[in-house]
């Protein structure tokens, strides 16, 4: 038996998204995200101003009379998310927690996913994989997928981003639209990237809180490595130690950048105390506009 208060979370999570989908991206997921291809619908007469490439020769050849195949675009998707549950996640300054945004940005995908009758599915990870739900059709399993992001506990600390796509291939057996929904604190992982993207619509969205950028200057302070169990001090009144934490922070999201530029990856970058309906909108014109 789920608890009440837990209920109560999905619930209102699954109402807010619910509307954000109907009121601010009504249209704009349909028409950014292609179908897989092209499914035969219908063998017609031909008519002037139809491709000849187009014409069916053998019923053309039987009839006597030219006609055509005419193909519909295959619109059914399989979404995948890829939903990061490591140590960093568990971390904000502001009003939630990086982690709870996450779950948030699942909710909204997954709801944009069955409103557009398209299968989504989930990948938690950590340093390893931590829940699989495969891709499936509606409310009731898009609150399943709530629910995991919401609340699942990982065994994991560390991030494996790498191992995330390599068991992406192996459960997919055709192109999704992934989602990779992280911090992106981990090592090299372009090759597995790079090679995911050949295969699949892979969209980056990174989240960040403002103080993994910025230090307030509130004297000594005890740090801890989520992810490594670290601990250490840091003194935020010496003006030159909070301007190379910066200056360290800024750098390493400039080359995460640049790293998505390199293997054609889509990136959307979020933050704890931003509201993300208008960067989600923002990437969505941008990939209208491309379209």
């Amino acid at each position: 038996m789920i608890p009440k208060e837990i209920l109560q979370t999905i619930r209102r999570i699954q109402i807010t998204t619910s509307r954000m989908v109907t009121d601010v991206f009504a249209g704009h997921y349909h028409s950014v995200f292609k179908g897989q291809g092209m499914e035969f619908e219908e063998v017609r007469e031909y008519q002037p101003g139809d491709d000849i490439r187009s014409i069916d020769w053998n019923v053309t050849a039987r009839t006597g009379r030219p006609f055509i195949k005419k193909f519909m675009e295959e619109r059914e998707l399989t979404i995948m998310l890829l939903f990061d549950m490591s140590g960093s996640t568990y971390f904000g300054s502001v009003d939630k927690l990086k982690r709870q945004l996450a779950a948030e940005l699942c909710s909204l995908l997954a709801m944009s996913a069955i409103k557009n009758n398209d299968k989504v599915g989930l990948i938690a990870f950590t340093d390893r994989i931590e829940k699989f739900v495969p891709p499936r059709k509606g409310l009731s399993h898009v609150l399943r997928i709530i629910r995991e992001a919401l609340y699942f506990e990982p065994e994991g600390k560390a991030t494996d981003i790498s191992g995330a796509l390599e068991y992406l291939g192996r459960v997919t057996n055709r192109s999704t639209v992934t989602f990779i929904i992280s911090d992106f604190y981990d090592g090299d992982y372009k090759k597995p990237l790079s090679i995911a993207g050949k295969r699949h619509d892979i969209v980056a969205i990174s989240i960040t809180d403002p103080r993994e950028t910025e230090l307030p200057d509130i004297g000594i302070i005890n740090l801890e490595d989520p992810e490594t169990g670290r601990d250490f001090l840091l003194d935020t009144s010496n003006a030159a130690v909070r301007k190379d934490y910066s200056n360290n922070s800024l750098k390493m999201l400039d080359e995460r950048q640049r790293l998505f530029r390199s293997t054609n990856i889509d990136h959307i970058d979020l933050r704890t105390d931003v509201p993300y309906a208008r960067e989600l909108y923002k990437f969505f014109r941008m990939r209208e506009r491309r379209m």
